[in-house]
């Protein structure tokens, strides 16, 4: 396969490396993810993580190990066991959908190889497409507030709704981002502030519990959020945390938009209660670690509820912005899931 470079995924001498965003922003160490059982690993490590991305390093893996030799047969039962690694992100499911198509023709080895390649110069041309559409709702000297990490880290491109906002500030519609430090993991405090910055965007890192606050000051003009799966009516499923914010968006009456990609639809899911969503382990909560060590600070036998996920239901969403274009409320109360 062709050499292959984006933010956080590189092809060389025919393998696949992983930037290790769990060492972000203190170290950029790339790390192999030359088997099946290691990109499990990183998938569950969130070395690898963002719904786009974990969906472009197992076609690209899967595509690799074809053109290493892998049997058809033994293909396929990677592809389902990578399927397995992380159960709420569809577009994995997505993705490798595809790729199992390419795996059951004659040619196979080059037609996972050209649907692997595909996907990733997809899903940028997806990302620009989401910039450029949601963009256009964002006002002139906005304050937007964003949960977790949603850009290039988390995509092939320039991000989903990252993109947005670093694309409105080009504009000179931005004046300043709000960053949730998004727990357990500090994801929005670790990657969403390294990206900002390396992007020259102004932006303020806050605890997830101080959003309110600057919302009932008038500090926050919209809030901007991914998502890891959409249920056919709507409901959004992201990064825990996302539900609170949209509620206290609409109780303060300001704009609560989910960008992502099409493939992140997923028309089999009736609603938001069908979406599994993923626990993570209680270390993740009792006490932190990273490049710098490891610290517990709750007690040993602490019992604890780690949900990755929460679900945002369709009534508190102001608006889908899909690559495809804007969905609006009211085509989605239509049952029509199109833009307008």
């Amino acid at each position: 396969m062709q050499t292959l470079r984006t933010t956080s995924l590189q092809v060389r001498d025919n393998q696949l490396w992983i930037l290790d965003q769990q060492a972000l922003p203190q170290q950029k160490n790339w790390l192999p993810a030359h088997s099946v059982a290691a990109l499990v690993d990183h998938i569950h490590a969130l070395r690898v993580r963002g719904a786009p991305l974990i969906g472009l390093s197992a076609s690209l893996l899967l595509a690799l190990l074809a053109e290493s030799g892998m049997p058809q047969h033994e293909l396929a039962e990677a592809l389902e066991t990578l399927r397995a690694a992380r159960p709420t992100a569809v577009n994995l499911m997505n993705n490798l959908d595809r790729m199992k198509q390419a795996l059951a023709q004659a040619q196979f080895v080059t037609a996972l190889s050209c649907e692997a390649l595909r996907l990733v110069e997809e899903d940028k041309k997806l990302c620009d497409s989401i910039a450029t559409a949601g963009s256009a709702l964002v006002t002139p000297g906005s304050q937007i507030l964003t949960h977790c990490n949603t850009g290039g880290l988390a995509t092939a491109g320039v991000g989903t709704a990252l993109g947005v906002i670093a694309h409105a500030y080009r504009q000179g519609k931005v004046k300043n981002v709000w960053v949730d430090e998004t727990r357990p993991l500090l994801q929005g405090g670790r990657l969403t502030a390294w990206e900002l910055g390396e992007l020259g965007v102004p932006y303020q890192l806050i605890t997830d519990s101080m959003a309110a606050s600057l919302m009932a000051r008038k500090q926050v003009d919209a809030i901007w959020a991914g998502a890891d799966r959409i249920a056919a009516n709507g409901d959004v499923a992201n990064k825990i945390g996302t539900y609170s914010l949209a509620v206290l968006a609409h109780y303060h009456d300001i704009p609560f938009y989910v960008a992502a990609p099409h493939t992140t639809l997923d028309a089999h899911c009736p609603n938001g209660d069908a979406i599994p969503i993923e626990q993570r382990a209680a270390s993740e909560v009792t006490g932190v670690a990273g490049s710098f060590g490891s610290v517990q600070w709750a007690p040993t036998d602490a019992q604890v509820y780690n949900p990755a996920f929460d679900v945002t239901p369709t009534a508190l969403i102001s608006a889908w912005v899909l690559d495809t274009g804007v969905v609006t409320p009211e085509r989605v109360k239509a049952g029509v899931f199109q833009p307008r």
